[in-house]
Parts: C-alpha cells; sequence; structure tokens
C-alpha cells in the first residue's frame, strides 16, 4: 500500500483554465478519501492527474514516496474505475479481470487463477463466461472494480463508480466498496459530486471549489463545522440555513453571547467579533427544535408555511419576518401550515461567519476596541 502526496499542483489547459490551482493534499497509507464538489470543481481532473492521465502543469505527484509527475500511468502503481466502467464489449468477464495482467505477459494460468480468486471475492462467481451486455449495472461495476484489484496497485483511484446505478443498487453497492476498501486496506481515492455518498464512505473528504481546495476533514467535521459558507451550502441533505445576522453582544469564552437574525435571536458562543459586527448565521435543520408553546432564552418566532416529507422525518419551513428557516421534525410531528412556532438551538449548534469572505469565524474571546 502506498499514500499519496501532491504539492502546489496546477493542471492548466491550453485555453489558460486552471482546473487544479496550486493545490497541496496528502492522502494517508490505506485512507478512503473522497474528492468532492460541483461539476466542474477539478476533482477529476485531479484524480486524472494522479493517475498520469492529465499532465501536471506545475507542482509534484509523489505516490509511496516516489515522485511519479512525470511517470506513465503504467508506472505509477495505480489502478482505476472509470465512471462508465470502460470494460472491453467483445472480452467476457474472465478477460476483463485479467487483461491488465494479459499486457504485463503474465501466464494464462495465473491469469485464470487471478480471475477465479478476484471473481469469488465480488461474488462474481457463474459470471466469468459472459459477456459485459450480458450483466445489470451493479455486476458491471463489480467487473471494473475486480479488474482494478487484480492489477495489484498500490493505490485505488474510483471516478463516480456509483453514479450509473438506480437508488437501491447504490446503496447496496456503497456498502459492498466500504466493506472490499476496508477488507483490501488499500489507499483509495474517491471522486463523487454526491455529498451523501462521500460523508457515508470516506475517512476524510476534501471539499473542492474552481480548482481550490475549500475545506479538508472528517465527514463529522465537514458536516458540522464548514470551513466556510461554500461548504455550508454544498453539505448536507437538507441546506443549511445561511442568514444575514448581527452580533448583540461579545462575551468572554466561557459564556454565550446573542445574535440577532430574523427578527429574534440565537445564542452563540463567544466568537472573533465584535458587539454590532454583521455576519452570516448558519445553523442546520437538524440542529433546531420547533416547539407552539414559549421557550426561554433567545428564539425565533414565526408560521409554518409548508412542511415536506422525507420519510422519517420532515422539513418545515418557517416564516421569521419574512425570511424562511427549515427546521427537521420527526414525522407526524409537522405542524400545520399557518401555525404559529418557536425555533430555538443550542449555541453549540450556531455558527457564525465572516459576511464578506464567508469564512467561519474562530470561537475565542473577542477583541473589543
Amino acid at each position: 500500500m502506498a499514500g499519496i502526496d501532491i504539492e502546489g499542483l496546477a493542471t492548466v489547459y491550453p485555453n489558460g483554465v486552471r482546473a487544479v490551482d496550486g493545490l497541496d493534499l496528502h492522502v494517508v497509507d490505506g485512507e478512503f478519501f473522497a474528492l468532492l464538489g460541483p461539476s466542474g470543481c477539478g476533482k477529476t481532473t485531479l484524480l486524472r492527474t494522479i493517475a498520469g492521465l492529465e499532465h501536471a502543469t506545475e507542482g509534484t505527484v509523489r505516490i509511496d514516496a516516489a515522485d511519479v509527475t512525470r511517470a506513465e500511468p503504467g508506472k505509477r502503481g495505480v489502478a482505476m474505475v472509470f465512471q462508465d466502467y470502460a470494460l472491453f464489449p467483445h472480452m467476457n468477464v474472465s478477460e476483463n479481470i485479467t487483461y491488465p495482467l494479459k499486457v504485463r505477459r503474465v501466464a494464462l494460468s495465473t491469469r485464470t487463477a487471478t480471475a477465479e480468486r478476484t471473481a469469488a471475492e465480488l461474488s462474481l462467481q457463474g459470471l466469468l463466461e459472459r459477456k459485459p451486455g450480458q450483466l445489470s449495472g451493479g455486476q458491471q461495476q463489480r467487473v471494473a472494480l475486480a479488474r482494478a484489484i487484480a492489477s495489484e496497485g498500490k493505490v485505488l483511484l474510483l471516478d463516480e463508480p456509483l453514479s450509473n446505478l438506480d437508488a437501491r443498487l447504490r446503496l447496496e453497492a456503497r456498502t459492498f466498496l466500504k466493506k472490499l476498501q476496508r477488507d483490501l486496506g488499500i489507499t483509495t481515492v474517491f471522486v463523487t459530486h454526491d455529498q451523501a455518498e462521500a460523508l457515508a464512505l470516506a475517512d476524510r473528504i476534501a471539499v473542492m471549489e474552481s480548482g481550490k481546495l475549500r475545506q479538508l476533514g472528517s465527514p463529522r467535521e465537514v458536516f458540522a463545522r464548514p470551513a466556510n459558507t461554500f461548504v455550508a451550502n454544498f453539505i448536507g441533505s437538507t441546506p443549511m440555513n445561511l442568514l444575514p445576522g448581527t452580533v448583540a453582544s461579545t462575551t468572554s469564552a466561557d459564556e454565550l453571547g446573542v445574535v440577532l437574525v430574523a427578527g429574534g435571536s440565537l445564542p452563540a458562543t463567544a466568537y472573533s467579533a465584535p458587539s454590532g459586527a454583521e455576519v452570516t448565521v448558519g445553523v442546520r435543520p437538524e440542529y433546531l427544535t420547533l416547539a407552539t408553546g414559549d421557550v426561554s432564552g433567545p428564539s425565533l418566532r414565526g408560521e409554518v408555511v409548508v412542511a415536506e416529507n422525507l420519510g422519517t422525518q420532515s422539513l418545515v419551513s418557517v416564516d421569521c419576518d419574512g425570511t424562511l428557516i427549515g427546521v427537521t421534525v420527526p414525522e407526524e410531528a409537522e405542524p400545520e401550515p399557518g401555525t404559529r412556532v418557536v425555533i430555538s438551538a443550542s449555541a453549540s449548534r450556531v455558527l457564525l461567519y465572516d459576511r464578506e469572505s464567508g469564512d467561519l469565524l474562530a470561537r475565542q474571546p473577542a477583541t473589543v476596541g
């Protein structure tokens, strides 16, 4: 197995577009690492640059401490699964799995044994003689994975391998893929635009925008404390509430402050923003509490506009002084539209962002001039 070290990496196209722009990244040996971001953010270009399918304009790529920046793809010790699986339609499953070994002139007996062993690991027994056109989407995905595993690369690169599967099969494949990676212990870099996949699968996530790294951290860190409003707006099955607010009071590090927002107020721990500072208040619908009676402490008051069924939960939209705020509630606990409600939150769940830069403000005592 091997780690990946990227320093000052830039991939610039002939038209001047910087698809990857001065990026530094370290992927730990044996880690399941996700590159996440919207379409066009540079995540697939970065993956292909690691693989050697795109040429780095600047910077270095190291795999297992060896500089492979200018090395041919076949010399890098990587295996890749493409979004469309890229199986050879005229070859059967066994031939597809062992094709990388055939290119390296590995003996036929060894290739056959490898195909049988890898097929057994991925529940492909009985399918070795079939052609890709005779397989389901999930089976084709497993054949592509089997081929990558059989190539015995140090690093496994996955370019949105689940995007062609239907919703139910995608969930099953997600569980299978996570277990497979843990069993193999292989360093894996996984590209996706689906934040639910990244949160479910990855040990760490790199969120990208316009070729730059916007946040790097564990799924819990990225979800609970987005580093900026871009990540806050991108991560989460229900959008984070991002609201204009004003700091009403600043306090010592072990006391609570208050931020004015949407005609009411919410509690906030001490931030590096003085009283009167204009900020963006971020709080996830899952971290808000809805009540129909009075509550103590800072709160927001409003009227229920609509409730959307999410299965085991509902997303309730509340009009607070002209601002819509989303709150999730348990199923069958949705107030009727028109109901007057009170919204409250724990101070630890309320995040403040700099209004201009969009960066998360540090939790520390403020310096008041």
